[in-house]
């Protein structure tokens, strides 16, 4: 039933683009592919299960593991990421492959400190099933997608509303103005850790729920495909990863149900990345056109 697939595809969707999107600020203000948010994905997740398994207290747990995950951020940009982009002639490379670094030690520590094994997430809606016909909507559908609904509007209001994204945006925009002109661009760049590895970090706990299990390399599928959606988005760009992660999610599930096995589901974000580039260089939403 094509409306079904299409309430998978979006709320599949929204978890992508809330993955994709701490990459997305990241990359805003430092212009570096922080593949190391793909570890916030697992490490929120896993945050977010152990203070639910003591609480039982879903929101605490998104709310707790969000605020930790993103001052885990912002240890890493300053004590890792500031010095080694704050070196003269630094080879863009460089910072990539600290990122990738730190995503491999991440799911290697994860392992050792919590063992190897998948873990159940448990959580219990009271709620079943809601039937609209043939529809079928699981209460913890409406909860990720209502949620993501109620993140990205915060992320908007931050960036679109307050002083705090004003500096953003003008430190993304060009950062040495941004600093001339007064702008504290050590506090964007806080900022984005604090914005991404958090809402990296409520994507882990909301894949955690969907399929009931976490493990230590369930970040390994998001670093790729996170690095699909931002480029489709337009690199730095918000409101584009938004749509392509809408897009990536809504063309695996429709492939998926209408053409089976003949194409991997986990390539399809890069099929749809390659037409849309050949397409559209610039990505789907280009900075002067967001």
């Amino acid at each position: 039933m094509l409306m079904q697939q299409l309430v998978n595809g979006v709320m599949i969707g929204s978890v992508y683009a809330l993955t994709a999107m701490g990459a997305t600020l990241i990359y805003g203000i430092l212009r570096i592919l922080d593949i190391a948010n793909a570890a916030a994905y697992a490490i929120g997740a896993y945050l977010g299960w152990y203070i639910y398994s003591i609480s039982h207290n879903l929101l605490l747990a998104f709310l707790l593991s969000m605020i930790l995950t993103g001052l885990i951020g912002v240890v890493i940009q300053k004590y890792i990421y500031y010095p080694i982009i704050s070196k003269p002639n630094v080879i863009p490379i460089v910072p990539l492959i600290t990122s990738v670094g730190l995503f491999t030690i991440t799911g290697d520590l994860i392992r050792l400190i919590l063992g190897p094994n998948v873990k159940e997430f448990g959580v219990v809606f009271k709620s079943g099933a809601i039937k609209i016909g043939k529809l079928i909507i699981n209460p913890e559908w409406i909860f990720i997608i209502v949620l993501t609904a109620v993140l990205f509007a915060i992320l908007w209001f931050i960036l679109n509303k307050t002083r705090l994204g004003l500096a953003w945006r003008a430190t993304a925009e060009d950062s040495e103005i941004a600093k001339a002109m007064g702008v504290n661009t050590n506090i964007s760049m806080a900022l984005s850790y604090i914005l991404g590895y958090g809402f990296a970090a409520s994507a882990g706990i909301m894949v955690g729920m969907l399929y009931n299990s976490i493990s230590p390399t369930m970040g390994d599928i998001p670093s790729y495909k996170m690095l699909a959606i931002i480029v489709l988005g337009g690199l730095g760009n918000p409101v584009g990863t938004v749509v392509a992660g809408l897009i990536i999610g809504l063309a695996e599930t429709l492939v998926s149900a209408y053409m089976g096995s003949i194409l991997p589901r986990d390539a399809i974000a890069f099929i749809v990345l390659i037409f849309v580039l050949l397409l559209k260089p610039s990505g789907l939403v280009s900075k002067k056109s967001a």
